[in-house]
């Protein structure tokens, strides 16, 4: 067990991190994720998702989602523990959400007879973590066929003032989107807004929704264009442009957004919408249509009203200014892999870029505001993909061949890209902090190609990625990594990989505002601790709460909870 309090101080640093660790406790058997949404002067609130049995057979049965809301104190220690497998009786848990102090419990319910979906939600004390009603009928969504999936998703305003919920209906022959609003009461505002488009459901992924502050509404959506295979009458989809538009809080087009920009095509963008001013437009390009690297990066300023465009910045970026990947298996072999493990990797590297997928791109994963009425951003470099792995036993007199189908998914994160952009639009600095994590997870096989669209919720990978909190002067970013990688602050240098992360330590890279300089400090290893997972990190005021999550062989996965809190100097 861990002590109930860790301190650690990094002397060097401008603004000095504080972190406590709380004692590990038991993940309940068959719960699935960890997570902290919220935290206020009385403590910590974490979500435990997990399953719960939903109805009985003679042999077997069927389970749904449920949750645990559980509570910590300000020591990191429980105060209560409250699943919810009574009140979502009949239900699907889907997600708690807090907006404006207030702690809400959605879930959904399904009508066969109707084919209708109900979204509920009720409200939660705080205090006790006991459901303060009765369950409200929130929304609904009804499927014309059977084969149709609901999606939708919870999310806020841009001012987060109100709830936002996005909607759609996979299966018909057009995209249809329902835009709905609420107040923190969960009172609905205004009706709600209908749109659609012309795109083949199959050809087009909605990537982004945004509610802006003038109540207008922004989709952002990649379109695929189908290409011949090698083999015949095999055909695959290959992402042509990305298409923003926007529309009036009635569903009405009022603008196309041009992405083809001076013959720049865009391969990764982000669009948000400034503290009650213009929308900003960032966004990587290749100088070919069908480019497989990112040659230059470009921010537009955009009119939220009219969705004219006001200015563009551009800036070349030259891949060599990037991290160069050690050799995955000679790494870890100096961590003691087995012959076996070290086959595998080697065969990793192999097929990473073969075939028709998709090449890696650099994502935009993080905006800050800085205090001068410019935006700092953080984009990643990103590549999944999943393979199957098939062994065959031979068989011995009666005992018949058997043959073992493995599903394995791939997560690749790697270089950390932040630049400035200023009030007038304007590229300032650049920094790149070369990384390389792989992390392999044994799971069912989503696709070949693994791209996290709008609506998507699956939370992987675990442990590789990265946590961002912005202090005063600084951006603060947090990731596991190999320790052999502990000096390296800039681009240029050979990484190696990191890819067992109960061996890798937990840094801390620091990244002035003003200037881009960097400063970076081991946080904590991994040995010591359950090992961290900063991706799921999350902010709260000035504190960063991260969740460590060791998972056992034999006996139940071990959890622990640590705050890490900056101070100035």
């Amino acid at each position: 067990m861990l002590a109930a309090a860790i301190l650690f101080s990094l002397s060097a640093f401008a603004q000095k991190p504080k972190l406590t660790w709380g004692d590990e406790f038991k993940l309940k058997k068959g719960s699935t994720d960890l997570e902290v949404i919220y935290a206020d002067k009385s403590g910590v609130y974490l979500q435990e998702g997990h399953l719960a049995v939903k109805s009985y057979f003679v042999i077997g049965g069927t389970v749904r989602s449920s949750a645990t809301l559980v509570k910590l104190d300000k020591n990191l220690m429980e105060l209560y523990r409250n699943d919810f497998n009574k009140e979502l009786k009949g239900k699907e848990f889907e997600q708690f959400f807090v907006i404006q102090d207030r702690l809400y419990v959605f879930a959904t319910d399904y009508d066969k007879k109707e084919a209708r979906i109900d979204l509920y939600a009720a409200e939660l004390d705080k205090n006790s973590g006991e459901m303060t009603g009765s369950w409200n009928l929130v929304s609904g969504f009804t499927k014309d066929s059977k084969k149709d999936e609901v999606n939708f998703k919870i999310d806020f305003s841009a001012d987060s003032t109100h709830i936002i919920i996005i909607s759609t209906i996979a299966g018909r022959e057009k995209n249809e989107y329902t835009v709905s609003e609420f107040d923190k009461a969960l009172k609905p505002i205004g009706k709600p807004v209908k749109i659609s488009n012309e795109f083949d459901p199959k050809t087009f992924q909605l990537q982004d929704v945004l509610f802006t502050n003038n109540r207008k509404i922004i989709l952002v959506g990649r379109v695929y264009e189908y290409q011949e295979g090698k083999k015949k009458k095999e055909k695959f989809l290959e992402f042509a442009n990305y298409n923003i538009r926007l529309y009036d809080e009635k569903g009405n087009q009022q603008k196309e957004i041009n992405t083809n920009i001076n013959g720049r095509w865009l391969n990764s963008t982000r669009l948000v919408q400034e503290k009650n001013n213009d929308l900003v437009l960032a966004a990587f390009y290749s100088n070919t249509k069908k480019g497989r690297t990112t040659d230059g990066m470009l921010v537009q300023r955009i009119n939220p009203v009219t969705g004219d465009v006001i200015s563009t910045s551009e800036k070349n970026i030259d891949y060599s200014m990037l991290g160069s990947e050690g050799d995955a298996a000679n790494d870890e072999a100096d961590e003691n892999e087995t012959k076996a493990e070290r086959k595998e990797r080697e065969s990793l590297e192999k097929m990473k870029d073969e075939g028709e997928a998709f090449s890696r791109y650099m994502r935009f994963q993080r905006i800050f505001y800085t205090p001068d009425n410019g935006l700092v951003m953080v984009a990643e470099k990103v590549h999944a993909y999943s393979y199957i792995r098939q062994t065959t036993r031979g068989g011995t007199g009666t005992t018949p061949m058997q043959t073992t189908m493995t599903y394995y998914t791939v997560y690749e994160y790697g270089d950390l890209l932040l630049f400035k952009v200023d009030a007038g639009g304007n590229i300032g600095w650049l920094r790149v902090l070369p990384k390389a994590q792989r992390e392999m997870i044994q799971e069912r096989m989503y696709s070949g190609f693994v791209y996290a669209g709008y609506f998507d919720a699956v939370n992987r990978p675990f442990y590789s990625g990265f946590g961002a909190m912005q202090t005063e002067n600084s951006i603060q970013l947090l990731f596991n990594d190999n320790p052999k990688n502990a000096t390296i602050t800039q681009p240029g240098s050979k990484v190696k990989m990191a890819t067992n992360f109960g061996k890798s330590h937990c840094f801390i890279a620091e990244f002035s505002l003003a200037d881009g300089r960097v400063e970076r400090r081991m946080l904590f290893s991994n040995s010591d601790t359950p090992t961290s997972m900063p991706r799921m990190a999350s902010v709260m005021g000035r504190d960063m709460y991260l969740v460590g999550r060791d998972d056992r062989v034999f006996g139940k996965t071990k959890i622990a909870v640590a705050k890490i809190s900056w101070t100035v100097k």
